[in-house]
């Protein structure tokens, strides 16, 4: 009996750099059982099915390059490993989360492969894979899939767990920028930069955000009398207690008037240009239900404006439009809605769409506008008349390049008048490019976290680069918001190294945090015992605020089970490669294949960082045209192929001549200090600690570290005591522990 399944054995989740990328990803090793022998050419109507179900397939490359690419491969025949890639990546791509990347490889195992795919959401990308499988099988075996009723649910949960598009586009702008970001919590909360260099943001609000002025901007009473102390035109009311008074305010003020919540947003039960007591009153008990209490003020004739202020400076604007429709003489005000108002493609329900749906059932302030008019929702109106369904909401129309420089000045004027850097201010005018005094326009509203999606998705006119203006109002021109990081990996010496660089930094002046195996470290305290070399250790160094340089130490198998926990790193080093390290469980069988995980480490190294290398392990010396960065060799023997090529292209190298650790520049040597004056070096297999003095040697000269305290912290390092951490809190360093240095 034959077995032709396919069974997903194990997902690990990447989080970060890893073999395979660059970014986070899923890894799932995958049993095609008897599937091996049967290629998609090999199985009845399975390309059919396939290219029926998921037609935007043929968009896939793959190997072949071009469109089309992967299902020329389905036609001529490929393995379910390959085509479960796909229709992965797919399945994201039609959920929002646009993926690209994938790989699908065999392992020495028959029939079992390892299929690795972008995972922007590790939720999301899980569902996409178990749901792909599903899909796969039900085409191979000819059975019903509801393709359909899957993309739904899998696009649901790409609402409810990624970043939400104002976040994203900050996010994304941050990224373009090479700042890096750390998510930190479930929601739109993400710290970009690391440690002390880091900001924070949750959606359009960032860690200068006054709460404040937060707290002033939901006020809107007293929003109006700051800005009106201030000389910002705003319009004349005051807030109302109950309907007779509200009806009272509208006389003092002189009808028309605007009846709204007080700390109301979104134009959520605001009703515009009311004439008659009975609108009013309807108004404020619209207004009532949406706020906590409700003002009255002059209605300001034009059209709603979104000005987005970063900064003090404009960074966009958009203009609002009135939807109205046009009766037909047999179709209620209801259905003309649906039919010349909802069915443009630019109107949903989702944040993907830059306007929304109009229900004149469900929405009250449509029924009072219908009402003004002497209809309602069910009414049908003669054919030719224009009917008037919402006035307010919609803004999102770009108008950025038309707005006049006093009415930017004082929107900007209003929002540091609040206190917010970041604001969205709201203005009447008729015309944008005429100063506000000269059309008695008003500015009638600020609001703290402003949304974002009306300038990056308008439904006319230039998107607009907010994300890129909130950026670079967070972070000064050059500055990425990035820590000096050192990255540690090989087989043997990296909790020394780590423990040592650590140190030399910590005496160097600034706050370091250390991930290693011998735990976790914040300069003298001890924060967790245990083996700390872990991606999630290395998450809360970077995201601890007071961290002004972090070390960190990865072995093989944490690159391989969780990815680094750092996307670039000042420096890395990678000590050397152990035939005895390797990892069946990972189908890691051979030193090459050993070397090609710590390639990682040496893939992340900064444009103007330093890869160090051991020059006396070939494999590891190998690496160095790989990294984007300098290359600082280390080597017992001066006379080492690797060594003397380096020293001929006048590049720095670190090695042992006559008893002396040398600190080489080309041609010229620096002598550091004897070798037997290093207590480390003193102890146990002398070469192998020796190499482990020179690769901190040479890691601490790529950081910048003096030579007066890099030899200082050498000759004084004692393995197994650590004199600057209090009494008691440290666990004794092993350099041969099993787990740390192996």
């Amino acid at each position: 009996m034959t077995n032709k399944t396919i069974e997903i054995t194990k997902v690990i989740s990447l989080r970060g750099p890893n073999i395979w990328t660059y970014r986070p990803a899923l890894e799932a090793w995958v049993d095609i059982h008897d599937l091996e022998d049967s290629p998609s050419n090999t199985l009845p109507g399975f390309y059919e099915r396939l290219a029926a179900w998921l037609p935007s397939l043929i968009e896939h490359r793959c190997g072949v390059g071009e469109p089309g690419g992967f299902m020329q491969r389905v036609r001529e025949g490929t393995w379910p490993g390959h085509i479960l890639e796909h229709v992965t990546l797919e399945l994201q791509n039609l959920a929002g989360m646009q993926s690209g990347f994938g790989k699908a490889r065999e392992t020495s195992q028959r029939g079992v492969y390892k299929v690795v795919v972008r995972a922007r959401d590790e939720n999301v990308s899980r569902a996409c894979l178990f749901a792909a499988r599903d899909l796969v099988m039900a085409a191979i075996h000819d059975q019903p899939f509801d393709v359909a009723g899957t993309v739904d649910r899998l696009h649901d949960m790409a609402d409810t767990h990624c970043l939400g598009p104002s976040t994203a586009c900050i996010v994304n702008a941050a990224s373009e920028r090479g700042i890096p970001s750390l998510r930190l919590s479930e929601g739109n909360l993400v710290q970009l930069g690391h440690g002390v260099r880091s900001r924070r943001i949750w959606t359009a609000e960032t860690d200068t955000t006054s709460a404040v002025a937060e707290s002033i901007s939901s006020d809107k009473d007293l929003t109006k009398r700051l800005l009106e102390s201030c000389g910002v035109p705003v319009p004349s009311g005051r807030i109302v207690g109950n309907a007779e008074d509200a009806w009272d305010a509208a006389e003092d003020i002189g009808t028309p008037v605007v009846v709204k919540p007080l700390d109301g947003n979104h134009g959520r039960g605001v009703s515009l240009e009311l004439d008659t007591r009975e609108q009013v009153e309807a108004a404020f008990a619209l207004a009532e239900r949406h706020g906590s209490e409700v003002i009255v003020e002059r209605y300001i004739r034009g059209t709603e404006h979104r000005l987005l202020i970063v900064g003090g400076k404009l960074a966009a604007a958009a203009r609002g439009e009135v939807a109205m429709v046009t009766g037909d003489g047999h179709s209620t005000v209801a259905q003309l809605t649906d039919l010349q108002i909802n069915s443009d493609p630019r109107r949903g329900t989702t944040e993907d769409f830059p306007l929304n749906r109009i229900n004149p059932h469900d929405d009250t302030a449509v029924v009072l506008e219908l009402q003004r008019q002497g209809l309602t929702p069910d009414a049908v109106p003669v054919a030719g008349r224009k009917v008037l369904v919402q006035r307010n909401g919609n803004v999102a129309i770009d108008v950025t390049d038309q707005v006049h420089p006093d009415v930017a000045a004082a929107a900007g004027l209003a929002a540091r008048i609040v206190g917010l850097d970041i604001a969205g201010v709201d203005l009447v005018a008729e015309d944008i490019s005429r100063p506000l005094e000269e059309q008695g326009g008003a500015i009638v509203e600020i609001n703290a976290g402003p949304g974002l999606l009306m300038h990056l998705k308008p439904a006319e006119g230039t998107p607009r680069p907010v994300g890129r203006a909130i950026v670079d109002h967070l972070f000064a021109e050059k500055d990425n918001g990035r820590i000096p990081i050192v990255g540690i990996t090989g087989s043997k010496g990296k909790t020394t190294v780590a423990r040592l660089v650590a140190r030399m930094l910590k005496l160097s002046g600034k706050h370091v945090g250390l991930a290693c195996g011998d735990g976790l470290f914040f300069n003298r305290r001890t924060a967790q015992k245990g083996n700390c070399a872990t991606w999630a250790a290395g998450q809360r160094v970077l995201m601890t605020r007071a961290v002004e340089a972090a070390v960190f130490e990865n072995n093989a198998r944490s690159i391989l089970s969780e990815g680094l926990a750092y996307d670039k790193c000042s420096v890395g080093v990678v000590t050397n490669v152990d035939a005895a390290a390797l990892d069946a469980e990972f189908f890691i069988g051979t030193p090459e294949q050993l070397v090609n995980v710590f390639r990682t480490q040496v893939d992340v190294v900064l444009p103007d960082g330093v890869a160090v290398l051991n020059a006396g392990d070939p494999l590891v010396a190998g690496l160095a045209s790989l990294c984007d960065g300098e290359v600082i060799f280390f080597g017992i023997d001066p006379d080492l192929p690797a060594l003397i090529e380096q020293r001929i292209t006048d590049s720095r190298a670190t090695f042992i001549r006559d008893g002396w650790v040398v600190m080489a520049s080309g041609t010229q040597e620096m002598p550091l200090a004897k070798l037997g004056t290093m207590p480390l070096a003193s102890t146990g297999a002398s070469a192998f600690q020796a190499e482990n003095v020179l690769a901190t040697v040479a890691a601490a000269w790529a950081l910048g570290i003096s030579h007066e305290l890099i030899r200082a912290v050498m000759q004084s390092f004692v393995p197994g005591q650590d004199e600057d951490e209090p009494k008691g809190t440290t666990p004794t360093l092993r350099t041969n522990r099993r787990g740390n240095d192996g």
